[in-house]
């Protein structure tokens, strides 16, 4: 029910606001989260308010504005990733053992890859991904090896809106989605860091389709590539078992 002159809604207002923290802007004024959320000053200012007493966002000393614990709380208590997320977990700390740099667990989502776990160690390779964040599609292993083992409709559907993108970077897509399906992971070198390398091997349900993938970031040409990406497909088997697919 709208009750705003604009015609959106007060829960409208309240997302926009919480939807205003991203990797980069962690913190925030309230007359910034005013402007990213386009929410009137006075508005927001009593929103923040509430969402405060709420433990849903919290003020540091600055009077700076942040995401609350309690919302981490909430989410994480029947969040769809939390099984996942468990039957993962001592796998990518074999792998993260192993490999000696990032290990993460990712899944598509609204056309983006969303990383829902992340494990890293001293010395390790950069890695701009991060837990709750969002990385694009074609510039990562992650979002390959999600899109090649994508059900077929979800694969058109997202390259009927995103495949002017997709084939800038990739202009052999559908060859090179055939590919990492062969090969059952796929790998992408310097997209995001020029001195990485990423590996990404799908976790599968019972129909042979991505429930998410598992990657690591390694440095570019040391060596240990596929040791890797052996330690990947084990890891992602034995998930995709804990799982019951």
């Amino acid at each position: 029910m709208a009750n705003s002159p604009s015609g959106d809604s007060m829960l409208d207002r309240l997302v926009r606001i919480l939807d205003s923290f991203d990797a980069q802007n962690p913190t925030l004024t309230v007359n910034s989260l005013a402007h990213r959320a386009d929410v009137p000053q006075a508005t927001a200012y009593r929103l923040v308010d509430d969402l405060v007493a709420h433990g849903l966002l919290a003020r540091d000393a600055d009077r700076q504005v942040r995401l609350g614990v309690r919302l981490w709380e909430l989410a994480n208590r029947s969040a769809p990733t939390f099984d996942l997320r468990r039957a993962a977990l001592p796998f990518m700390e074999d792998v993260n053992q192993l490999v000696g740099h990032n290990t993460q667990l990712a899944l598509l989502h609204e056309d983006e890859v969303l990383v829902i776990e992340r494990l890293s160690r001293p010395g390790a390779v950069v890695n701009q991904a991060n837990v709750a964040g969002r990385m694009p599609v074609h510039r990562t292993s992650m979002g390959l090896a999600l899109l090649a083992f994508s059900p077929a409709a979800t694969l058109e559907g997202f390259l009927e809106r995103h495949g002017e993108t997709m084939l800038t970077t990739h202009p052999q897509l559908r060859r090179e989605l055939a590919e990492i399906r062969r090969n059952g992971y796929a790998t992408l070198d310097g997209f995001i860091d020029t001195e990485s390398t990423g590996a990404a091997v799908p976790i599968l349900d019972s129909r042979g389709h991505a429930l998410a993938v598992l990657a690591v970031v390694v440095p570019r040409d040391a060596g240990i590539l596929p040791a890797a990406v052996m330690a990947l497909r084990t890891a992602a088997r034995g998930i995709s078992r804990a799982l019951g697919a």
